[in-house]
């Protein structure tokens, strides 16, 4: 006899109960609403433009990046120490 759809979820979630897990629901903006590509467009924009404001997150950047490179940014950018 075939088991119910319902007995299959319920032993699902039992194994996965059983496995230290947890059901949990997580709410997230309806991309599909009129509105959102553009609230996006907005959002992103005014963070380009605070990041581009902020020097000592730029400085910040740089450092790290030359770090990973292993390069030094005074050099790289022409200065002498």
């Amino acid at each position: 006899m075939a088991t119910s759809v319902g007995r299959r979820v319920q032993k699902r979630r039992e194994n996965l109960r059983a496995q230290g897990l947890r059901p949990v629901q997580i709410w997230l903006p309806d991309t599909r609403r009129p509105g959102f590509a553009e609230e996006c467009a907005r959002q992103a924009q005014m963070t380009a433009e605070a990041d581009r404001a902020d020097l000592e997150l730029n400085a910040f950047l740089d450092h790290a990046l030359f770090d990973l490179q292993d390069i030094d940014p005074a050099e790289e950018a022409g200065e002498t120490r």
